[in-house]
């Protein structure tokens, strides 16, 4: 539901623009103040208070406000500022946000504005709307196969060859584990509302999520993809649907691979750290299933998030300022770590590499050995903030036998497209 209240809020908060300028009143001491918005935990909130002392230290003439919040309340509040005329000078947003906010003329145009020689350029330009560059990413991350090693050393089940592997291998093997598990473990646990999921797999069968402003994933991909989810139920490969369904919403904490009761599940390279803390186990990392051997794996960079400025703001150069400092200082770089993706500045990743935790370390060692395979991140129309619930709610319908993957393919693409085009 929380990518619904965000598609609400946005719509509310771009039908009440206005031309008021934000970032508040300087500081007293003559100061100049910039608002800076971010989403997180208590962790993410003490490194951040950390990378802005830093940069106040190097600028003393600006004072940077925080302004932080849990992720279920980020975007409301928000939005409830954009659409007052206060947002903050320095925002946070996701990928799916990007296109929405551009759109609406919330954010400025950072084109030639903020310096950005040295970052990757591919992943620069999943910041970029209609040519222009409205955000610029944090850090990246990819979506990936994981596999716990301790499961499989129970199971008596080698490790498998990612570069090889199709779905057909991924099932097989995942059932073969189950039926070893009794009961105590499963092969695998699958996701029923991560966008990326059926984006990757679209993009082995030459399709897109998103083409040209509509859905571009066809009803036979849709059935195929949904028919894998069916095959792992039927097989025992996975827990039956009501199962995965608790699982899934009760986080990485409890999932399967985090419990040592999978063998596989796919989750995001910044999640290793989480995943191989709560599990104990020695984790790895693996390409996607592909169709057949040798095809395209559709595996792809992703922003964690982006930076973005306020259009409306009344301190654009402090603003550029501070993100300048984000992206391009080491400082910040040491400081931050892989808290919202490794940093796309190579001589910012190169300087921080040995303080790297040892999960961080392992997801750039995978990262930098596909990197070659990987397609650069699309960014998602207006509406794709409402797609993780439409996903959802079909994933759902059709795992519980409520709808055929015939039936929900019609009606996913009906709803689908009418969510991107309003």
């Amino acid at each position: 539901m929380r990518s619904l209240k965000m598609a609400a809020l946005l719509t509310v908060a771009a039908m009440a623009l206005t031309a008021c300028g934000s970032g508040g009143d300087d500081a007293a001491d003559g100061k100049v103040k910039i608002r800076f918005s971010y989403w997180g935990s208590d962790s993410r909130q003490k490194l951040t208070e950390e990378v802005i002392a830093a940069f106040e230290k190097k600028n003393p003439d600006i004072d940077v406000v925080g302004e932080f919040s849990d992720w279920q309340s980020y975007y409301e509040s928000l939005a409830t500022k954009v659409a007052a005329g206060d947002a903050p000078d320095v925002m946070t947003l996701e990928i799916r946000g990007l296109a929405e906010y551009a759109g609406r003329g919330a954010i400025a145009d950072l084109t030639g504005k903020v310096d950005t020689a040295a970052l990757d350029q591919d992943a620069l330009a999943a910041g970029q709307v209609d040519g222009k560059q409205y955000a610029i990413p944090t850090g990246v991350n990819v979506f990936a196969m994981y596999a716990n090693k301790s499961v499989l050393e129970k199971a008596g089940v080698e490790l498998p060859d990612d570069k090889t592997w199709t779905w057909d291998d991924y099932i097989k093997l995942s059932a073969e584990i189950s039926k070893a598990g009794k009961g105590e473990y499963y092969g695998t646990e699958y996701t029923s509302n991560n966008p990326t999921y059926p984006t990757i797999y679209a993009a082995q069968r030459g399709e897109k999520l998103y083409d040209n402003g509509k859905i571009g994933i066809t009803a036979d991909t849709l059935k195929a993809w949904w028919g894998n989810f069916l095959t792992m139920i039927e097989t025992k490969a996975s827990p039956d649907a009501a199962k995965m369904n608790e699982i899934i919403a009760a986080g990485v904490e409890q999932s399967l691979i985090g419990t040592n009761k999978g063998a596989f599940g796919m989750w995001w390279s910044n999640q290793l750290g989480t995943l191989a803390k709560v599990s104990g186990s020695e984790l790895a990392m693996l390409r996607m299933p592909k169709l057949e051997s040798g095809g395209s794996n559709g595996m792809f960079l992703q922003p964690a998030m982006h930076w973005t400025i306020s259009s409306k703001t009344g301190h654009p150069a402090e603003a550029q300022k501070f993100v300048e400092f984000l992206i391009n200082d080491p400082e910040a770089g040491g400081i931050l770590l892989s808290d919202r993706g490794l940093p796309i500045n190579s001589k910012v990743l190169e300087a921080i590499k040995g303080k790297l935790t040892p999960a961080d370390q392992q997801s750039l060692e995978f990262i930098d050995e596909v990197k070659s395979e990987l397609s650069a991140a699309v960014v998602p129309p207006k509406g794709a903030s409402k797609m993780e619930d439409v996903i959802k709610r079909y994933t759902e319908a059709v795992t519980a036998g409520q709808m055929t993957p015939d039936e929900a393919a019609g009606k996913f693409l009906e709803e689908a497209n009418a969510a991107i085009s309003g």
